[in-house]
C-alpha cells in the first residue's frame, strides 16, 4: 500500500467507510464480489432464512422429538459456521488483495485461500459464539427476573428501554470485537481469544467510529429479520410470504456481503490508527501470495511488525 492511500485509509470516518465499502464491493471489484456472493453468502443466507422459517415448527419437536430437534440444530450450526467461514475468508481476503499488488485477483485465487486459514477463523467463530451466548445468559438472568419483579408502571417502561439500551451497547461492542477477530485471523496468524484480545485493542482510539458503523449494519440485519418474521413467518397469504422472502433475501445477502467488507475496512482503519501495520512483504509472502505460488513462504519469526508514523 502506498504511504497515499494509508494516510487516506487512516483518515476514513463513518462516512468514508461506508463510501469506501460500496465502491470495492459494487464498483470497482464487482464480478469478483458477486461470484463470492453466489458460491459463499447465498448459501449462508438462504440456511439462516430457512432456520428462521422453520424454527416455531422445530420447538415443536422439543416436546416429542428431541434427538430430532438437536440434530436439527447442531446440522445448521455446522452449516452455518462452515459457510461463515469461507465468506470471512473469501472476502476478507479479496478486499486486502484490492491495496496490494494483487488488485487483479481472481475468484479461483481467492478461494485458493480457504486451505490455509479455515482453521484459525473458525475457531474465532466458535469463541465468538460462546463470547454472544454468555453474554446473552448472564444479561438476560440478571434483567428478567429483575424486571418482572417490578410492578408495571411508566418507570417499568423507561427501565426497561434504558436496560435494552445498555445491553445492545454491549451487544454491539461485543460484535465489534468478534468482526475484527475474525479479520485478524485471516490476515494474521493470531486466532480465537488471542484474535479477539487483538481486536479488542485495536478498537480503542476509533471506538465510536467502530461502534456508529456496526451499530448501523446490526440494526440492518435486525429490520431485515422483523421484516420476515412479519411477511414471511408469519404472512398471511403464501404469494406475499414468497415475494417478502426473496426481499429479504436479496437484502441480506447484500449486506452480509457489505458487512465482511466493512469490518475489513474498520480492521485497516483501526490497524494504521494504532500507527501499525503488516509488512507487505509478510502480507504478500505468508498470507496472500504464498497460496498462488507467486513468491516462497517467509516465515514468521522472519518478519516483524513495523511501527509506523503517519503524519496527518
Amino acid at each position: 500500500m502506498e504511504k497515499e492511500e494509508e494516510i487516506r485509509i487512516q483518515c476514513l470516518g463513518f462516512y468514508g467507510i461506508f463510501r469506501e465499502s460500496f465502491t470495492i464491493t459494487f464498483f470497482r471489484r464487482n464480478k469478483l464480489f458477486g461470484q463470492i456472493t453466489i458460491a459463499t453468502i447465498f448459501p449462508l443466507s438462504l440456511i439462516f432464512l430457512l432456520h428462521a422459517h422453520f424454527f416455531e415448527f422445530m420447538e415443536t419437536l422439543i416436546s416429542s422429538e428431541k434427538i430430532g430437534f438437536w440434530l436439527i440444530k447442531i446440522t445448521y450450526f455446522i452449516f452455518f459456521i462452515a459457510l461463515s467461514m469461507l465468506s470471512t475468508s473469501a472476502v476478507v481476503y479479496a478486499v486486502a488483495c484490492s491495496y496490494t499488488k494483487k488488485a487483479d485477483i481472481t475468484f479461483v485465487e481467492v478461494i485458493s485461500v480457504v486451505p490455509k486459514v479455515w482453521k484459525r477463523v473458525t475457531v474465532t467463530l466458535i469463541w465468538s459464539f460462546i463470547l454472544v451466548l454468555v453474554y446473552n445468559i448472564i444479561a438476560f438472568s440478571i434483567l428478567l427476573p429483575w424486571l418482572a419483579s417490578i410492578n408495571p408502571s411508566m418507570t417499568k417502561t423507561l427501565l426497561f428501554g434504558s436496560l435494552f439500551a445498555l445491553y445492545m451497547m454491549g451487544f454491539v461492542y461485543i460484535s465489534i470485537v468478534w468482526h475484527l477477530a475474525s479479520v485478524v485471523s485471516v490476515l494474521e496468524e493470531d486466532c480465537g481469544i488471542e484474535a479477539m484480545i487483538k481486536g479488542k485493542a485495536m478498537v480503542k482510539g476509533k471506538t465510536v467510529i467502530s461502534f456508529a458503523v456496526f451499530l448501523v449494519m446490526t440494526s440492518c440485519f435486525v429490520l431485515i429479520d422483523i421484516v420476515f418474521q412479519r411477511f414471511v413467518v408469519h404472512g398471511e397469504s403464501f404469494w406475499s410470504e414468497i415475494g417478502y422472502g426473496i426481499i429479504c433475501f436479496f437484502l441480506l445477502s447484500g449486506f452480509t456481503l457489505l458487512g465482511f467488507v466493512v469490518q475489513t475496512l474498520v480492521y485497516m482503519v483501526c490497524k494504521l490508527n494504532r500507527r501499525e501495520i503488516i509488512d507487505e512483504s509478510y502480507l504478500l509472502g505468508n498470507h496472500l501470495e504464498v497460496y498462488l505460488g507467486d513468491y516462497a513462504a517467509l516465515r514468521s519469526k522472519d518478519v516483524k511488525l513495523e511501527q509506523v508514523y503517519v503524519v496527518n
